[in-house]
């Protein structure tokens, strides 16, 4: 990694595994599932590829784990950090419903389609589509409600990183959680609204790497594409 790279605290996000809710598109807030035999083998993968000393995600380098308390992405947590010499075990972990998945409330279990079909049935959305990010969830969450919450848990780590911003000590916030919510999530860390269009792709098991342009906290910023730490680095981890 570059010597900016070292010196700009990071925050990564990474998507709990696949689910079998998430497999067939079924909206999964407030339900409690477990991960597929493939959703534990994406976190595996993850973990043995950029988990560890000297790797994209150093343990060492984590000072706070932020974790949504729904089974699914603890379940991710303890897996991507389930081998000994990870180090998590010497890092603030706290489980928190500020990146506790959006709440869908009368849309829980409902496919998108069937969704759209039951607002058209209650004489909503006559003159546009329904749009989430937009119009959020007839029983469950507002666009600001899931706002409030991501700009609550955003001042939070940045009062974490801001006085390691000069290359003091290792100050990486690392969250586990789910494919809407962080989208938002990474939506608010630029300063946009939730329902800006920005379209994004969060795969299950999924690692977004966001930080600060210029080790600058006022201007928030993520990684298009980030440069791997050297083979030889990892080969002596």
């Amino acid at each position: 990694m570059s010597d900016q790279d070292a010196l700009t605290p990071r925050v990564f996000l990474m998507r709990h595994g696949e689910t079998e809710w998430a497999k067939s598109g079924r909206y999964t807030g407030t339900t409690d599932v477990e991960l597929t035999l493939e959703g534990t083998a994406q976190v595996f993968s993850a973990a043995r590829m950029v988990v560890g000393a000297g790797k994209l995600l150093d343990p060492s380098r984590l000072a706070h784990i932020f974790v949504s308390p729904r089974k699914r992405a603890r379940k991710t947590f303890e897996l991507l950090m389930s081998s000994p010499s990870s180090g998590a075990a010497n890092c603030k972990v706290t489980y928190t419903e500020d990146i506790a998945e959006w709440d869908y409330g009368n849309y829980e279990g409902l496919r998108e389609e069937e969704i759209r079909t039951l607002r058209k049935t209650r004489g909503l959305d006559q003159e546009r589509e329904w749009d989430i990010w937009r119009d959020g969830c007839e029983g469950g969450e507002s666009m600001q409600q899931v706002s409030n919450r991501l700009d609550r848990l955003i001042s939070q780590i940045r009062e974490i990183q801001r006085p390691c911003m000069n290359g003091g000590k290792p100050a990486d916030v690392l969250l586990v959680a789910h494919g809407l919510i962080l989208r938002c999530f990474f939506k608010r860390w630029l300063g946009l609204s939730v329902d800006s269009r920005l379209s994004m792709i969060l795969a299950p098991g999924a690692i977004v790497v966001l930080s600060y342009k210029k080790n600058n906290m006022s201007e928030p910023a993520f990684h298009v594409g980030i440069a791997l730490p050297f083979a030889e680095e990892s080969e002596k981890a």
